[in-house]
């Protein structure tokens, strides 16, 4: 796949950047590079291999799923301007 000088200040217009003709020469050779390499990449024979959640096969340590702090729920709801039923009563933003 090709990418023409006018693909390149088509994107430099949408990105907003300023990009010189000496620029614009470098950026279609380096960027004719890097889509030859996604070519290659996808000519790959990937049907045997099983996606990865992680490159590593890392396992996260797990823990007892317990309750470590006591309910102040009490102590919290006493402290604020109003509440009802358990709820925090916030003043209305959107009428």
């Amino acid at each position: 796949m090709t990418i023409s000088r006018t693909d390149i200040e088509k994107v430099a217009v949408l990105a907003r950047i300023q990009v010189d003709d000496e620029q614009v020469s470098a950026l279609e050779k380096d960027l004719g590079n890097i889509l030859d390499l996604v070519d290659q990449l996808s000519a790959a024979d990937t049907d045997s291999v099983e996606p990865l959640a992680h490159p590593l096969d890392a396992v996260q340590k797990l823990r007892p799923d317990e309750v470590t702090e006591n309910d102040q729920r009490a102590a919290f709801q006493a402290i604020a301007p109003a509440t009802e039923n358990g709820l925090y009563l916030v003043p209305r933003v959107i009428e």
